[in-house]
């Protein structure tokens, strides 16, 4: 499919059919990288999608815990020899 440049504002566009629209299964938010000289347009990753989910399950299975917090606890040399409590 050809289609053409078009003008927007002080920037340039192109219009993207609506069967492409629905068939990529874009929505608002896209991605937009060059590379190997094309121009790629893909939905948007939502960063830390279902997130909140997850922590949830984490925390009813009790698995929400710092897996270092004795090492945390712990004191350290520097702080038996060069701290001044």
């Amino acid at each position: 499919m050809k289609t053409k440049i078009i003008r927007i504002g002080n920037s340039q566009g192109v219009r993207i059919p609506k069967p492409l629209i629905e068939e990529s299964g874009i929505t608002e938010e896209i991605e937009m990288i060059l590379r190997d000289n094309e121009i790629v347009l893909r939905s948007a990753e939502t960063i830390r999608k279902n997130w909140e989910e997850s922590f949830e399950k984490m925390a009813e299975q009790g698995d929400d815990v710092l897996l270092d917090q004795e090492e945390i606890e712990k004191s350290s040399d520097w702080d038996e020899t060069e701290w001044t409590w």
